[in-house]
């Protein structure tokens, strides 16, 4: 009888455990399933590591290791020099700064927080609209032309047509005589000059068959100009050109010489190769320079050929060597503007 107790006790206590035993270890691997499958971590504030949710790094800095911990920061490092993150974040390496080009200028320098942020130095503009692989030059408006908005680093020069007031036909008509009376007599007083100088010329040279005192009819500096804006003596004699153009002394020595590279962006881009190879420098410097902005190859070029003359570099030979290639009046431009700049002085 006592036996027959115990195995019906037992016989109860294994039908009330069995089912326990069974489903609620089922239910807990659905449970754990559904949990990792519904894991949302905040926008911008968190990521996430596994099953776990981690703050973002702040900016600055970047990720080394995620936390094991939900809602703590993981192992954050300082962005090296050179490098930023603007905001907070999980990446492993921090963004490069922009470095501005030699026509632009730093209006704020680069941080662990925020890029650099660059813009066209003064007279020259790249619209915000298009690639700005180079700052262009500021348009400048025709004689006949208003400024209508100054240039900007980001807008070029904008300019109109002046609007003449129309009057009556009768005072339109007294207008337009009296100037075709001041064109003729212009043309003629032109004319009569040219006539006269040229005989005076011719004078000249009969009484002084060296030529010394003719020359000296040309100012050597500054360069003054004939009636057609062109500087005077651009059409004289090869040889009389070379004597007559002026010696240009340095006022503050390699500072000067440097400071007159960016003149040199006046030349003709079809007479590089050639000038460059004048004055000394290889096709293979001058190729490996070919994938740089125009104003920044000339610079490079120019330091290379300063470099390799040492002591011996001087402005006069690189204006030498553009008269050489019939390129006078790009020389007298980087000549007015060296002097004009305070740069060089005229030898006396």
């Amino acid at each position: 009888m006592t036996k027959f107790l115990l195995w019906m006790v037992f016989s109860v206590l294994t039908l009330l455990f069995k089912p326990m035993g069974a489903f609620p270890s089922l239910g807990l691997d659905l449970g754990g399933s559904r949990q990792q499958r519904d894991i949302h971590c905040r926008d911008n504030l968190e990521y996430p590591n596994g099953n776990t949710c981690c703050l973002n790094c702040p900016a600055g800095t970047r990720l080394i290791s995620p936390c094991t911990t939900a809602g703590q920061k993981g192992h954050c490092e300082e962005c090296q020099y050179g490098t930023y993150t603007e905001h907070s974040n999980n990446l492993n390496q921090c963004f490069k700064c922009t470095l501005c080009r030699s026509d632009q200028e730093t209006v704020r320098p680069c941080t662990y927080t925020h890029d650099a942020e660059c813009r066209c130095k003064a007279g020259k503009f790249c619209a915000p609209d298009q690639p700005c692989e180079v700052c262009k030059r500021c348009s400048r408006c025709e004689e006949d032309e208003q400024i209508v908005r100054n240039c900007t680093s980001t807008t070029n020069t904008e300019c109109k047509k002046i609007q003449h007031k129309s009057g009556s036909t009768s005072a339109r008509a007294s207008v337009i005589v009296p100037l075709s009376l001041s064109a003729a007599v212009v043309v003629v007083a032109v004319v009569v000059f040219a006539l006269w100088r040229r005989r005076r010329g011719t004078d000249s040279q009969r009484n002084q068959p060296d030529g010394s005192k003719a020359r000296q009819h040309y100012s050597d500096c500054p360069t003054e100009e004939g009636t057609n804006g062109e500087p005077r003596g651009l059409n004289l004699p090869r040889s009389l050109e070379d004597q007559q153009f002026p010696k240009l002394v340095p006022v503050n020595g390699e500072e000067s010489l440097r400071k007159s590279f960016e003149y040199f962006e006046e030349m003709d881009i079809n007479f590089h190769k050639r000038f460059f190879r004048l004055i000394g420098i290889t096709d293979n410097a001058i190729n490996n320079k070919e994938h740089l902005p125009y104003e920044d190859k000339i610079h490079e070029l120019l330091n290379i050929w300063m470099e390799k003359e040492g002591r011996e570099a001087n402005l006069n030979d690189l204006l030498k060597a553009l008269l050489d290639l019939n390129q006078r009046r790009t020389a007298e431009i980087i000549k007015e503007k060296a002097v004009s700049n305070s740069h060089y002085f005229c030898e006396d």
